[in-house]
């Protein structure tokens, strides 16, 4: 949608512990790095002390403990002195409940209910009495409750108490109040007020109302109108009533911006082409790019339900265990329809439709439903017409609750139970889907750039399940999937799945501290909701993982054949994450490189993947790396990846004309699956895949690439092509940048 997006953007964890100052001192080596523009973690006033910023409590002020509007002018100051520019995260959908007292507007709908100046800012059910504020332990907690200095308390939660309430018990005066405290695990099924997906600290933002959109818009608009701000990244539009309608207003206010959605797209599904935006964040570019590198001859057998069948059961389960306040609400819309909506939901294929864009999503879902429950099918013909006129409450509140259903039955749960191969379990991945061949990926970049040259690319992000390394080291056991079965049941671990998961995270994330293993197993653990969950945890369970991360400690046996297995993979696994970083950089789509990996990433999901990076010592490398004499190795330090990433950036900075078309690159010989390369239009990318069955097979042996007529030189090497052999280009690196004189 705009005329000039940016080249390569990256992505800053900006917080407390790392505020706007911080990142500031990152321009110099942004610039160096090859970036058009530093992409920022939302920056308007979080929860204090938030590590991630997307619980704003104040979307009209930058954040004071990132450093205010004066830090964010610094910034951009800096930003501007290197010739880059800013990108910064929004989040329109949610504000942040933890800290009630931290947000002023629900502080004050909780003091004057429905006569507040904020009423209208959230999507409050005020027909279903007081406000239900789910926070209490038990039932008995209540008399914990205190009345001090005109505020109720409970533990580290403030509430409002009503003028000129005195005296009486803690139980009497919440009980006057616009609001009501009851025991948190009864959110899920007493809750009045939309949330955003099941998580009752963020409350939903009804942005639908001009008035509101203006009131919580007003600040980063004004960062855009100042040219301080060059584009926006939006958080999660499917938890809107309309997104199409917020994103044209959004596109009205900012019609210069560079505008990208985290739209999560299902295998097939395309971006609605009548949003007003440059495309998504990049998911299913992850998914493209992760699975070109993955050998799909070799997909494991699955023991138990298949993809299709788990994802469908976790939908349904949560959709009744998460979500009973919703299907309560829709309802009182139409009574008697809370069963027949949870069914419903649970058979959409995709987040949710945008009626009446998106028909066939939702046509398919009713068939589904009436092939599952044959019993529902006149229920279903009531209530269609209803479902599909956008118009009609019942069909806006149903199209939110299926994303919601969506993110926690798949993303959140399914995704940790279906563990034959971890490295596809990623968001918006199709686990069932074993691999990608080049020439589904070359038809997918191919239309990439014909319908979205300025959609956002990604490898890892901060909601990633897995580092994009650690999946390149996974994608190394898809070649050789019995490489694992020495280690299966040995953890001792009475969940085979999750045991599966295990050693699989084990191997991809080694070496890997007993800390970080232990966090991501706990929350992977509950998360899968089958043998322990956050609502009742597992003791005995827990204990059993929790021994089998201390065994590979205490059994020098064990640790040994973890790191022989990791010996024998790690090259291979350095050789697929040079490739997919590459194909991601030079591909169509404006590539982000996340915090930090441009150097080796083994994080796990978040708040692993959200550790503080070492910046001084990727400056000091890229320095050195830029006076070296000869191209670094493939080794530990991950220099070669900073290569791969710097020169990449740099030719995508310096030379856009050498990116302006998609042609895929013909490889010959017995080998020639074993590589994918691509022309852009005098840049040509050549990237090795199912390297462990390439070197079982002896390596290169005479394959040819069809280069374009012309001189071409390596610019990860600096050495001048005088060969059309493929084992000539790669006897550096498993890939190579060329580039025609």
């Amino acid at each position: 949608m705009v005329a000039n997006f940016p080249t390569g953007t990256y992505r800053v964890q900006v917080r407390p512990d790392f505020d706007l100052d911080a990142a500031a001192g990152l321009a110099g080596y942004l610039h160096d790095l090859g970036v058009s523009h530093l992409y920022s973690a939302p920056l308007l006033t979080a929860t204090p002390g938030s590590p991630h910023g997307y619980d704003v409590v104040d979307p009209t002020t930058v954040n004071p403990q990132l450093g205010g509007r004066e830090g964010l002018r610094r910034l951009a100051d800096a930003l501007r002195q290197q010739g880059l520019g800013l990108i910064v995260d929004i989040v329109p959908n949610h504000m942040g409940l933890f800290q009630p007292a931290a947000n002023p507007a629900w502080w004050d709908v909780l003091t004057h209910g429905r006569s507040s100046t904020f009423a209208d800012w959230f999507d409050i059910d005020w027909s279903a009495g007081p406000i239900v504020v789910p926070v209490l332990g038990a039932a008995s907690d209540v008399s914990e409750l205190s009345v001090i200095d005109g505020e109720l308390r409970y533990y580290e939660h403030r509430f409002p108490i009503a003028p000129g309430t005195t005296g009486g018990s803690p139980q009497d005066v919440h009980d006057r109040q616009h609001y009501r405290l009851v025991d948190w695990r009864r959110g899920n099924e007493l809750l009045n007020y939309r949330r955003f997906f099941a998580v009752t600290e963020l409350a939903g933002v009804r942005v639908e109302d001009p008035a509101v959109f203006d009131a919580t818009h007003a600040e980063v608009l004004r960062w855009v109108a100042a040219g301080d701000v060059d584009g926006i990244r939006v958080d999660h539009p499917d938890g809107l009533r309309d997104p199409g309608g917020y994103l044209h207003t959004l596109r009205e206010r900012a019609p210069d911006a560079w505008l990208v959605v985290e739209k999560i797209l299902e295998r097939g599904e395309p971006l609605p082409p009548h949003w007003p935006v440059d495309g998504t964040t990049g998911y299913d570019a992850l998914g493209d790019v992760c699975g070109l590198f993955i050998d799909p001859s070799h997909a494991p057998a699955v023991d138990g339900p298949d993809w299709a069948e788990e994802a469908h059961e976790q939908k349904l389960d949560v959709t009744r265990r998460l979500f009973p306040a919703e299907l309560r609400r829709l309802d009182a819309l139409a009574p008697g329809s809370a069963a027949v909506l949870g069914e419903l939901a649970a058979n959409f294929h995709v987040y949710r439709s945008y009626l009446p864009y998106g028909r066939a999503d939702f046509d398919a879902a009713v068939a589904e439903t009436k092939r599952r429950r044959p019993d529902l099918a006149d229920a279903l013909d009531d209530l269609e017409p209803r479902l599909t006129d956008p118009a009609d409450e019942l069909c806006a509140r149903f199209q939110q609750l299926t994303g919601a259903v969506m993110a926690k039955g798949v993303e959140d749960t399914a995704m940790y139970r279906w563990n034959r191969f971890i490295a596809l379990n990623e968001v918006g991945g199709d686990p069932s889907r074993f691999g990608v061949p080049p020439e589904e990926f070359h038809t997918a970049a191919a239309r990439r750039l014909e319908d979205w040259p300025a959609g956002m690319t990604t490898l890892s992000t901060h909601d990633t399940k897995r580092g994009e390394d650690v999946r390149a080291r996974l994608a190394v056991l898809s070649e050789a999937p019995d490489l694992l079965t020495p280690l299966l049941g040995r953890a001792g671990i009475p969940d085979p799945s999750f045991e599966a998961l295990f050693w699989q995270t084990v191997v991809g994330a080694w070496p890997i501290s007993a800390d970080r293993l232990q966090a991501y197993l706990t929350k992977a653990a509950r998360e899968a909701n089958r043998s322990t969950s956050w609502d009742a945890p597992d003791e005995a369970f827990e204990a059993r993982f929790a021994a089998a991360v201390r065994l590979l400690d205490d059994d020098p046996q064990l640790r040994a054949d973890v790191e022989a297995i990791v010996t024998l993979i790690r090259p291979h696994g350095w050789s697929n994450a040079l490739g997919q970083k590459l194909v991601q950089l030079t591909m169509p789509g404006v590539p982000d490189v996340y915090q930090g990996t441009e150097l080796w990433e083994d994080s796990l999901v978040d708040p692993d993947n959200r550790r503080p990076v070492d910046f001084a010592e990727r400056r000091d490398l890229l320095l050195a790396l830029d006076s070296a004499a000869a191209p670094p190795p493939v080794d530990s330090s991950g220099v070669a990846k900073l290569l791969v990433t710097s020169r990449a950036l740099r030719l995508r900075r310096d030379r856009p004309e050498l990116f302006q078309r998609y042609h895929p690159v013909d490889v010959t010989g017995d080998s020639h699956g074993h590589a994918v390369a691509f022309d852009r239009g005098g840049a040509l990318t050549v990237a090795t895949r199912l390297p462990l069955r390439l070197a079982a097979a002896g390596g290169w042996n005479g394959e040819d690439l069809k280069l374009p007529g012309g001189a071409w030189t390596d610019v990860l090497t600096g050495r001048r092509i005088g060969s059309t052999r493929v084992g000539d280009i790669l006897s550096t690196y498993p890939v190579a940048l060329l580039v025609r004189e």
